[in-house]
């Protein structure tokens, strides 16, 4: 399986790229963009290669983004990035999916979610694609989500990490990223355990029911029990049944011939 790292900015060629996991399976199920979570401070490595892995052994082309990061980097520039990788995975040879997906882990999860209700907004000059292939998801994959950045649920470190210590409350509003949900957002995947003491379950809760009040189309799975940044949660067997519930789900949006 070939993994290509390729730069998405010619001109930052270490600062973000996107990891290629083409499927091995005769037929692209789909394609899916994976943000792993840290807080905009850092990435999660269990949340990116191994799931990107885990998708194309069950038919997928899944590509691993490495956004830029807080401190040197600040919102927009982490959807320019989520914006170009979803662009590149769409024109790129090795990706044969016809459709496209978001998937994102804790503060990657917002990103995803950004990309889901904001894919066309912010424009980046830079990006010569951006006139010619859509940014906007076909569907996402909100894995205990940071969504809200403003209430008693919000993730402050998220929060300050994307907009700074003294962030603009029109920005905190904006990227509150419920309060967008609309006709226009794809079908959404939401997982998240009932008692996360990091991201509060009130996050994936909200997004679910303003897709709810916007029908879209939405699945929302809430787990007992398990710490924040499970991953796969493969050494949970009751929780680790998620990424099961997510390939039904993407098939079920992506493949055309399911």
């Amino acid at each position: 399986m070939s993994n290509e790292k390729i730069a998405l900015w010619k001109e930052l060629p270490d600062a973000a790229t996107l990891t290629l996991y083409p499927t091995s399976s005769k037929k692209s199920r789909g394609g899916v963009l994976v943000c792993p979570g840290g807080g905009y401070w850092g990435l999660a490595d269990h949340e990116g290669d191994p799931i990107a892995q885990g998708l194309a052994a069950e038919g997928f082309d899944a590509a691993v983004l490495h956004y830029r990061l807080a401190p040197t980097h600040r919102h927009p520039q982490m959807l320019h990035d989520a914006q170009r990788g979803m662009r590149l995975m769409r024109r790129h040879a090795a990706i044969r999916a016809k459709k496209t997906a978001v998937l994102g882990f804790s503060a990657g999860g917002h990103l995803a979610s950004t990309l889901a209700v904001h894919g066309g907004q912010f424009g980046c000059e830079q990006d010569d694609l951006a006139t010619e292939v859509e940014a906007r998801p076909d569907a996402a994959v909100l894995c205990y989500p940071v969504i809200d950045l403003a209430g008693e649920s919000a993730h402050v470190g998220s929060r300050t990490a994307l907009l700074g210590p003294e962030a603009d409350p029109e920005e905190v509003a904006c990227l509150s990223n419920h309060n967008h949900v609309n006709e226009n957002t794809p079908p959404t995947f939401l997982w998240h355990t009932a008692d996360d003491d990091v991201v509060p379950l009130e996050n994936s809760l909200m997004f679910a029911r303003a897709c709810r009040q916007a029908q879209v189309p939405v699945e929302l799975h809430v787990y007992e029990s398990g710490e924040h940044g499970l991953g796969l949660a493969c050494d949970r067997s009751d929780v680790r049944q998620w990424f099961a519930a997510c390939v039904a789900f993407l098939g079920r949006h992506l493949d055309d011939a399911s």
